[in-house]
């Protein structure tokens, strides 16, 4: 297995990595080359996909439900992003992110811009915007502008808010599938549930 043969490449004894454990800056590090030698991918395109890992595997759930309390819509989404590394210091007190500053450019644009201090930071929020893109249905175009310092510039054009229909999204996470348990949530594309 790739993932456990590069931690423990990376440091022995280790056999894996928990998304939403605090690990060394310089074992990470490790690891992300270790996987990176193993898969032959670039260090950045890992990282864009660990972005997209949080927020689309069952495993992670709780990170996507935290990130859809953004808004019902990709756009309202988009405009909480200055408020994230807020949300993510009460759920996860020991994780702090940097902070996110949001501009509009015009209808369907924002240009992000983030604070220094996490190294790859810039890679993972790519990932996380286009797996959120899809979980709200919309078809968007994200590109990572610059990443120096751990801080980084994002485009984010929305070409189609309701491209596709969305992941189903209910508030309280005790509800069934089918909303019954009075929760609020979100259809397709982000839309109000039935």
């Amino acid at each position: 297995m790739t993932g456990r043969a590069s931690a423990e490449a990376a440091q022995p004894g280790l056999t894996g990595f928990e998304a939403m454990l605090i690990y060394d800056d310089a074992l990470t590090g490790r690891v992300l080359d270790a996987l990176a030698e193993r898969t032959g991918l670039p260090r950045e395109m890992l990282l864009e996909d660990l972005g997209t890992y949080l927020v689309r595997h069952p495993n992670t759930e709780a990170i996507r439900r935290l990130l859809r309390f953004g808004g019902e819509t990709f756009a309202e989404f988009l405009h909480s992003l200055d408020d994230l590394p807020d949300r993510v210091g009460l759920a996860v007190p020991d994780l702090r992110l940097p902070s996110i500053e949001v501009r509009d450019l015009g209808p369907g644009q924002v240009l992000l811009s983030t604070g220094p201090g996490l190294p790859g930071y810039g890679q993972v929020l790519a990932g996380v915007l286009r797996a959120m893109a899809d979980d709200y249905g919309s078809l968007a175009l994200v590109v990572l502008l610059d990443c120096a310092g751990g801080a980084a510039r994002l485009s984010v054009t929305v070409a189609d808010a309701a491209f596709a229909e969305g992941r189903r999204f209910v508030l309280s996470a005790a509800a069934g599938t089918d909303g019954a348990s009075g929760g609020i949530g979100a259809g397709p594309a982000g839309g109000a549930a039935p």
